[in-house]
């Protein structure tokens, strides 16, 4: 299948000294959801900024290898021509405009849509259509929405952009379990519908593994093993790492045991 993002061998470097990503490839093809899983300091959120451009906001760059969307070298292209082009990042912490109402934190998404023969009138009859709770609450302060509604809302500010591809960077983060389901099934629903691809960041690997067709996890700022959700959820390693299950009567083991330590050590050797 056609790829709509290729990353290819890329190094980041930040401050011109600390490497985090060392030869990291991946690929996601046009309306497919892709897992990007891995322990915290991974480099999974690196990934998605080198991505979508906002290396340089932290004092980060790529040192070496290529970033391909929709077929194009986009490695010098400014964050804002990513966005027009039809890549969008709902980064890690909602990251709303607390102070403005949901409407207007969706009127500021048009942004995105200057210069495209698209209306920003079809991004809202989706937003509200796939969050109906936020069509209640328009008027309503994002700052006084519970967490799973701003996360909503950050992701309904992506469907106002029309992209081709979402960057979606730990959507459960500090939500309810019910709100987790919720939230993954409208993600799931919006990529069904819309053929909309989408790079699924999450510490949560049962959950992006059961919506998406492929996964890559990452340790030390490389990819480690990738595959099929079905071939993940069969790795050993895989269940006991990630998936809680494998250590004895079914419970997580230890990084610290010496066998479980060993068999992680090849992944960041």
């Amino acid at each position: 299948m056609e790829a709509v993002l290729e990353v290819d061998n890329i190094e980041v470097v930040y401050n011109k000294a600390v490497q985090v990503l060392r030869g990291l490839s991946l690929r996601v093809p046009r309306g497919a959801i892709v897992a990007l899983l891995g322990s915290n300091g991974a480099g999974k959120s690196t990934t998605l900024k080198s991505i979508s451009g906002l290396l340089t906001l932290e004092d980060g760059e790529i040192t070496a290898g290529t970033i391909r969307f929709k077929g194009e070298a986009i490695n010098a292209l400014p964050p804002e021509r990513r966005v027009r082009g039809g890549l969008f990042h709902v980064m890690e912490g909602r990251r709303v405009f607390e102070d403005l109402t949901v409407e207007e934190n969706l009127i500021a998404a048009t942004y995105a849509l200057h210069g495209r023969r698209r209306t920003a009138a079809h991004g809202f009859e989706l937003v509200y259509e796939y969050f109906p709770r936020l069509k209640e609450r328009r008027r309503q302060l994002a700052g006084y929405l519970s967490g799973g509604e701003q996360q909503m809302l950050a992701i309904g500010r992506a469907l106002i952009a029309q992209p081709e591809l979402i960057l979606l960077d730990e959507p459960s983060l500090g939500l309810a379990p019910l709100m987790v389901e919720e939230v993954f099934t409208i993600i799931a629903r919006i990529n069904r519908e819309q053929s909309t691809a989408m790079l699924l960041v999450e510490q949560n690997a049962a959950v992006s593994l059961a919506i998406a067709s492929y996964g890559y996890i990452m340790e030390n700022g490389k990819v480690v093993i990738d595959g099929t959700p079905d071939k993940l959820a069969a790795n050993e390693d895989v269940q006991e790492f990630y998936l809680g299950v494998g250590g004895p009567e079914g419970q997580a083991r230890s990084y610290r045991e010496i066998k479980h330590y060993k068999r992680r050590k090849r992944w960041l050797s």
